[in-house]
This record gives C-alpha cells, sequence and structure tokens, in this order.
C-alpha cells in the first residue's frame, strides 16, 4: 500500500489505487489528472485554485469544506464533519480537524480531516489539526499525521495521536516546506519506534 502513496511535499500527496486521490495539492511541480481531490481547508498552503486547475479535468470530484468551495469551481462537494460520501466510487469520511491550544485552525470554523479507502485500505488525512478527542474514535491503516508544531501537532504530540489510532502504517507530513524539518519527522519516529510503524516518504 505505502508504494501506492506519493509525497509532494507539505501536506499534498497523490494515492494511486482505483482512482488517482490527491489532497490539499501545493506548489504542484507538474500537470496531471486527479479523479479525486480532497481539500482539508481554505489556508493558501492547502486549497490553492492554482494547483486545483493543473490537476482537474471536468469529471474530477473536488471535495472541500464550503468556505474554499467558494473558491473553487467545476464538479464540487461540500462536506462537513460528520458526512459520509461516495467520490467517484471513493468511499470519503469527513472527521474533524481543529486547533486545541491555538487560534488558527479554530473548531467553530468547520474545517476537516478524511478517512478515504484505496485498495481496501483506510487512509487517514488528520488536516492541520493538534491532538483532537475525536482522534481515539479514528481507526485506519495508514495515517497521515502533522508533526511540525507551531500551527499543528508537534511531533511529540503526533506520537501520542499515533498511539490512539493505532494504524498499520504512520506517515508524518506537514514540514519541510513553510515550517517544520526533517528533524520533526525523525522525532515523530523516534517516539512511535516498536510501537507503529513509521514510514518517511522522500518527496517526490
Amino acid at each position: 500500500m505505502i508504494s501506492d502513496i506519493h509525497w509532494l511535499g507539505h501536506d499534498t500527496f497523490k494515492i494511486v489505487g482505483e482512482k488517482v486521490v490527491y489532497t490539499d495539492p501545493f506548489k504542484l511541480k507538474k500537470s496531471d489528472k486527479a479523479d479525486v481531490i480532497l481539500i482539508t481547508h481554505e489556508h493558501y498552503d492547502h486549497c490553492s485554485p492554482d494547483d486545483v486547475r493543473k490537476i482537474q479535468t471536468p469529471q474530477t470530484v473536488v471535495v472541500a469544506p464550503a468556505d474554499c468551495c467558494a473558491k473553487l469551481s467545476g464538479n464540487l462537494r461540500a462536506v462537513k464533519a460528520g458526512d459520509r460520501i461516495d467520490a467517484d466510487g471513493i468511499e470519503v469520511e469527513v472527521v474533524p480537524s481543529y486547533n486545541a491550544n491555538k487560534k488558527f485552525h479554530t473548531k467553530d470554523r468547520g474545517w476537516v480531516g478524511y478517512i478515504f479507502k484505496v485498495r481496501g485500505q483506510r487512509i487517514y488525512l488528520a488536516g492541520d489539526t493538534d491532538l483532537i478527542p475525536e482522534m481515539s474514535a479514528i481507526r485506519a491503516d495508514v495515517a497521515l499525521l502533522p508533526v511540525s508544531g507551531t500551527y499543528v501537532m508537534t511531533a511529540e504530540e503526533a506520537v501520542r495521536a499515533a498511539l490512539e489510532i493505532r494504524p498499520g502504517i504512520a506517515v508524518p507530513m506537514h514540514y519541510g516546506s513553510i515550517v517544520g524539518t526533517k528533524d520533526d519527522a525523525r522525532r515523530f519516529a523516534e517516539g512511535l519506534k516498536g510501537k507503529v510503524e513509521v514510514v518517511l516518504l522522500e518527496e517526490e
């Protein structure tokens, strides 16, 4: 499964399965064709209309909170936490994503993370979030978790999140671009050694 997941930097992943799924496309180096695009919230480094257009076709399903949809065009599906939808054959569950102890991503804005199924595997995209109580209910085979602190969880908090979720594989994200370094990813991996398998993907 992990070979189907390509990290394109920050919170941007390309997941190749029955369909091609992109998450939070930002600073894409080349054009492509996405079947489904998942956008977590409307900050410029997650909801980038120019980057969406690079991978969007008339058939592409763009799943995003309503404030993001206002910036985009095409085949849009506005969602909120608690929704479950079928996006071109990809099962998508929408879950909360917010800051618990800072004000960059407050709960009242209704921004989200996603659990989506590719090749029978449940992939959790946490979005820009802290360690929040709702994570204890999340079940995923692969968890994509922010680790850089400042705007999101620190590496240590992300370790605690992974221990709550207990995925088969955890992948650190949200570092190496705007904030955070490989050291954050390494600290995350070290904290989970012997408990949860961590894969540090090389940016493509």
